[in-house]
C-alpha cells in the first residue's frame, strides 16, 4: 500500500509541476563598445554612434523579446547601463525590464550587464569575480512563481564573462586563468544547481584549455554543457558555418573586426542541472541559435546576400550594430519545485545524470541521522542506506547498480522531515 501511495504522490507531483510550466528566452550579445570611451582611436562617436546603436539594438531586441538579456562591452559606468535600458529596451509602452548591478573592479572601459523581465524574474544575489582583464559577473535570480508567497520557486544564476581576446598562447592561458577563477568561485559558494554561463569567450576551438575547464571540470556538479553539443575547431572551419558568431563584416569601418563569419566566440553554456532539468529549469537545445546565422554567409557579411534567417531590417541592424551575432536559447521553467526544501533543516542536491555512482550534496544545520531510499518510477524500493552526518556540507558518493531510467531519491532525517528528488540514469 505504501508503494502505491508513493507512486500516486509522485504522479500527482509531476503532473502538478508540468501544469505550472513557463518559458524564459535568453539572449547573449557583445554590443561592441556601447560607450563613448572605447579606447580605440578609430572607434568614435562617428563610426560607433550611440544613437544609431540604440535604434539597432531596439530592432534586434523587439524581434527576439528575450526575458534575459546578457551583454558584454557595456560602457563601465551606470550612465551607459541606464541609457540602454531607457533608449532601446523600455520603450513604446514597455516598462517592466530592469537591469543588474554594474561593476568594474578589474578596471577598463567596458563591463558586463544583465537586463531581465521583472514580470518573470527578481534579483536575489550578486557575485563579482575580478580578473586581470574584466570582471566576471554572477546574477542569481528567482522565478516569480504563482506560489512565491509560500516560498516555492526556482533559482537561476547567470554568469556573464568576456574572456581575453587573441590567438596567441599567452591569450589562451589568460582565458584559462579567467575560467579557473569562475569555477573556483562556484565551488567556494558550495551551491551547484541552475547555473548558466554566457558571453564572448574568444575561444577558437573546443581543445582550448578554457573550454575544457568549463566542460570537463573535475567536479561534475559544476561543469557546463554545450546545449547543441558541437565541439570542434570552429575557427575558419566551414563545417561550423551555421554556428559562427563573428564577424558580421568583411571590411573594417572603424570599430568592426573583419574577416566575415568564421568564428564561434559567443556562447550560452548550462550546468548539468539545467541540461537535464532536474531542478526546475531545463534548456531547450532545439531553440539554441546565433541570431541571423542561416549557414550561408561563411566568411561573408551577415546581410549580403539576403539573409534567410531573419527579416532584412534585422539583418541590417545586426550588421550595423556589432561585429558579433547574439546567441539565443529558451528554457523551460517549472514554477513549483517543492516548498518542503525551504522548510526542512537540510538542503539536498544530486548530480544528474547518475552513472555507476550516486553523488549526493547535503547541507544540514546540525548533526543528524539520515535515511536514503531510492524508488523506481513505479514506486518500488530498490535501495536503502542510512548515514549519520555532521553539521555542515557533506558530499556523499555511493556505488549504484541501476539500469537506465528515472528514479526518485527520498531523504529523511530523524525529525521525519524529507525531500524527494528525481534521478536520471
Amino acid at each position: 500500500m505504501n508503494r502505491i501511495l508513493l507512486f500516486v504522490l509522485f504522479s500527482i507531483l509531476m503532473g502538478f509541476v508540468s501544469a505550472q510550466q513557463d518559458t524564459l528566452r535568453m539572449m547573449q550579445y557583445n554590443l561592441m563598445y556601447y560607450t563613448n570611451n572605447s579606447g580605440v582611436s578609430d572607434c568614435n562617436s562617428t563610426t560607433n554612434n550611440l544613437n544609431d546603436k540604440d535604434l539597432n539594438i531596439k530592432t534586434i531586441f523587439r524581434y527576439v523579446m528575450p526575458d534575459v538579456f546578457c551583454v558584454c562591452e557595456m560602457g563601465s559606468n551606470n550612465t551607459y547601463a541606464d541609457r540602454l535600458l531607457n533608449n532601446a529596451i523600455n520603450t513604446d509602452g514597455i516598462d517592466y525590464y530592469r537591469r543588474g548591478v554594474l561593476t568594474n573592479y578589474s578596471g577598463g572601459t567596458i563591463a558586463n550587464m544583465i537586463y531581465y523581465n521583472s514580470r518573470k524574474l527578481s534579483p536575489y544575489q550578486n557575485y563579482t569575480i575580478s580578473t586581470s582583464y574584466r570582471d566576471i559577473n554572477g546574477y542569481k535570480m528567482y522565478y516569480n512563481s504563482t506560489d512565491l508567497p509560500n516560498g516555492d520557486t526556482v533559482f537561476i544564476t547567470f554568469w556573464v564573462m568576456h574572456l581575453k581576446a587573441g590567438s596567441y598562447d599567452d591569450n589562451e592561458y589568460a582565458r584559462y586563468v579567467q575560467v579557473q577563477k569562475l569555477m573556483n568561485k562556484m565551488v567556494s559558494l558550495g551551491a551547484p544547481g541552475n547555473n548558466i554561463v554566457s558571453g564572448d569567450f574568444n575561444i577558437y576551438g573546443a581543445s582550448e584549455p578554457a573550454y575544457q575547464e568549463l566542460t570537463n571540470y573535475d567536479n561534475s556538479l559544476y561543469r557546463f554543457y554545450d546545449p547543441i553539443d558541437r565541439p570542434g575547431e570552429w575557427n575558419n572551419n566551414s563545417q561550423f558555418a551555421d554556428i559562427h558568431t563573428q564577424s558580421t563584416h568583411t571590411e573594417s569601418t572603424g570599430c568592426f573586426s573583419t574577416g566575415g563569419l568564421d568564428d564561434r566566440f559567443d556562447f550560452i553554456l548550462v550546468s548539468p542541472y539545467v541540461y537535464y532539468g532536474t531542478e526546475g529549469v531545463r534548456v531547450l537545445p532545439e531553440t539554441y541559435h546565433a541570431l541571423g546565422q542561416d549557414g550561408h554567409h561563411y566568411n561573408g557579411m551577415v546581410n549580403q546576400p539576403q539573409n534567410t534567417a531573419v527579416p532584412t531590417n534585422v539583418a541590417n541592424a545586426l550588421y550595423n550594430q556589432s561585429d558579433h551575432l547574439p546567441v539565443v536559447t529558451d528554457f523551460l521553467i517549472d514554477g513549483h519545485v517543492g516548498v518542503t526544501a525551504l522548510q526542512n533543516d537540510f538542503l539536498l542536491k544530486v548530480a544528474n545524470p547518475i552513472t555507476d555512482h550516486l553523488t549526493i550534496f547535503l547541507h544540514n544545520n546540525q548533526s543528524d541521522q539520515f535515511s536514503f531510499d531510492i524508488y523506481s518510477i513505479d514506486g518500488k524500493l530498490v535501495s536503502h542506506f542510512d548515514e549519520t552526518l555532521e553539521e555542515g556540507t557533506q558530499t556523499l558518493d555511493y556505488p549504484t547498480h541501476l539500469t537506465h531510467g528515472f528514479y526518485f531519491l527520498k531523504v529523511t532525517n530523524s525529525k521525519g522531515q524529507s525531500q524527494v528528488v528525481k534521478l536520471v540514469r
